[in-house]
């Protein structure tokens, strides 16, 4: 039997609201050294997710004040998301389709937890969780220059 998400993945993640501030984001992620959150409204539902890269980017490289601006302006959704009963093969083949290294997941529209590219390498064999480390960090065209 295949290991599924709910073998590897984080459960109660650490989560923000979308109508807090991008500064009290910035220092969550600082607190907890994660680099990313996922957003939850008030029920709990999965809204996006927030990385480092979105407040690099999003916030700080366009000039916003991270005092004022909320994380629902800046985040990222539609999310990629798998549910905890989904094998530990299909979330490595989003992470290296969609080159992310962090999915949530949802049972439900509901938050149950967070699937890192660290939770799997613990949970894969080594020769399978390197070659989907080596697809999540190959560049995307847009990331290349010329």
């Amino acid at each position: 039997m295949s290991k599924m998400v709910r073998d590897a993945m984080t459960s109660q993640p650490v989560t923000i609201e979308p109508s807090a501030s991008v500064k009290l984001a910035a220092e969550l992620m600082a607190r907890q050294d994660i680099g990313s959150l996922p957003v939850v409204d008030e029920r709990g539902s999965l809204v996006g997710m927030l990385t480092d890269r979105d407040i690099a980017i999003r916030a700080v490289a366009a000039g916003r004040d991270g005092d004022v601006t909320q994380v629902k302006e800046i985040l990222t959704s539609p999310t990629v998301q798998v549910i905890p009963e989904d094998p530990l093969d299909l979330a490595l083949e989003l992470m290296a389709k969609h080159q992310v290294r962090r999915l949530p997941v949802v049972y439900d529209t509901q938050l149950v937890g967070v699937l890192a590219q660290a939770d799997i390498a613990h949970e894969a064999k080594d020769k399978q969780a390197g070659q989907v480390l080596e697809a999540i960090s190959q560049p995307t065209p847009e990331h290349t220059h010329a």
